[in-house]
Formats: structure tokens, sequence, C-alpha cells
């Protein structure tokens, strides 16, 4: 689980700085890889989901 909460951290972070890129410089580049950040983000934010269930139940 704290491997997990490290990859959601560092997600967050590359979504972080790409979606400033865009908004700040008008980098283009940089919006799609804040989407996909995003994207990926939301995979592992169920994952995280999934496995804290999982651990309350114990």
């Amino acid at each position: 689980m704290k491997e997990l909460v490290e990859k959601i951290n560092a997600q967050i972070a590359d979504f972080q700085a790409n979606a400033a890129a865009q908004v700040e410089k008008g980098n283009k580049a940089a919006g799609t890889r804040a989407r996909k950040a995003a994207l990926e983000l939301s995979k592992l934010l169920k994952e995280f989901r999934k496995v804290s269930v999982e651990e309350a139940k114990k």
C-alpha cells in the first residue's frame, strides 16, 4: 500500500508540473502529458480505493 501511495504522489507531481506548463506557458505538449497523467492517476486512485477497502475489512 505504501508503494501505491508513492506512485500516486509521483503522478500528482507529474500532473501538476505539466498542467502548470500548459496554463502558464501555453505548452500544448504539456497539456497532453497532463491529461495522460490524469488518466493514470484515476487508475491509481481506483486501485487505492480497492486496496484500502480490503485493508479495512481485516
